[in-house]
């Protein structure tokens, strides 16, 4: 059970996000980027609010890009939301913590 975001590299990134018995919100994210800064709390409380039935996993594409370049991350920060190894949604910019609460429901939905 992950109550904090788990920090995920691209050789770790099939096993941990792909592989996860939970969905798995995923942020894509670098440390100069100022609205991934202000998208990090957000995250941060989503863990511990759904830790046992989501994983929260922070990707810093200055250190592993292979994964967002990939799947076709072009804006940090972007999100994706994955279930079963699949991608069901996505967003890019930060946004207020109800919209991503809302987007947490729909993916546990």
């Amino acid at each position: 059970m992950f109550e904090e975001p788990i920090h995920v590299t691209d050789a770790s990134y099939e096993q941990a996000v792909l592989k996860s018995a939970l969905p798995v919100v995923v942020d894509f994210w670098a440390p100069w980027c100022g609205p991934c800064k202000m998208m990090g709390p957000l995250l941060d409380q989503a863990a511990k609010k759904y830790a046992g039935k989501l994983v929260v996993a922070k990707v810093n594409i200055d250190d592993d890009s292979d994964t967002a370049e990939f799947l076709g991350i072009q804006s940090i920060p972007t999100l994706i939301f994955v279930r079963d190894g699949e991608i069901v949604n996505r967003h890019t910019g930060s946004m207020p913590a109800a919209e991503l609460d809302k987007m947490i429901q729909d993916l546990l939905a």
